[in-house]
């Protein structure tokens, strides 16, 4: 039976990508660059997904990737401009972006009734948990799980192993793996990490693009957050 439900941040609670697409055209707008196009944003993930890739692979950084993903996102554009200062401006407006989900809330409200529910992100402790509050979603959480925090990054054993140390510790002292599941859009840090600790794993794949093949790549798939009913 299902007890605790761990729920990713960045594109399952709260849309970074539609921070980022927002933040790129004030930005460049802002330092008086060439104008932001929707062809822009695809360049930007392939990019700054290939560094958190990296630093779930242990390769990287969080102050690393700072340093050097909008020199890398810039050459691709063709922009000559200093990406630590933007890197900087980046993250202030990121500080207080708490663009919803669709759903998000409903699907919170949801489990929380009927569950223990915790935040599991990888990001700056900071500014995550600050997202949280303006959204109005930090009360839904018993505890909030963040890699600055934490010391480690999703998928890495260490990230789980801290978390479940925890629960054990305030009100969950036999907790398993097989007694959570774990909700999140990411293959790599939210799903691999969960299977691979023994949990039960959601993949919320709302562009259904993540999906197809012939093996489930999570033991459930969501295109919508509100069918999280049809599931818990």
């Amino acid at each position: 039976m299902i007890k605790v439900i761990f729920v990713d941040v960045d594109d399952t609670l709260l849309s970074f990508s539609g921070y980022v697409k927002e933040a790129m055209e004030k930005g460049f707008r802002k330092f008086g660059l060439k104008p932001y196009t929707p062809g822009m944003y695809p360049v930007f993930e392939r990019i700054n997904t290939g560094l958190w890739q990296s630093i779930e692979r242990g390769g990287m950084t969080l102050p690393q990737l700072e340093k050097v993903r909008w020199n890398k996102i810039f050459s691709a554009l063709g922009i000559d401009f200093d990406g630590p200062t933007f890197e900087r401006y980046f993250r202030r407006q990121l500080f207080d972006s708490a663009v919803i989900v669709p759903g998000a809330v409903e699907m919170l409200e949801y489990l929380h009734a009927r569950y223990t529910l915790v935040a599991a992100s990888n990001g700056p402790y900071g500014q995550q948990m600050h997202r949280l509050e303006i959204a109005g979603m930090k009360p839904y959480f018993a505890h909030c799980f963040i890699s600055e925090q934490v010391g480690t990054d999703k998928p890495g054993r260490a990230f789980f192993d801290f978390c479940f140390r925890t629960l054990h510790e305030s009100g969950f002292p036999d907790l398993a793996p097989d007694e959570t599941m774990i909700i999140g859009d990411s293959l790599t840090s939210d799903i691999a990490g969960g299977r691979a600790y023994g949990m039960h794993t959601c993949l919320f794949d709302e562009n259904g693009k993540k999906a197809n093949g012939g093996d489930l790549p999570a033991d459930v798939v969501i295109r919508r957050l509100t069918d999280i009913r049809t599931v818990l």
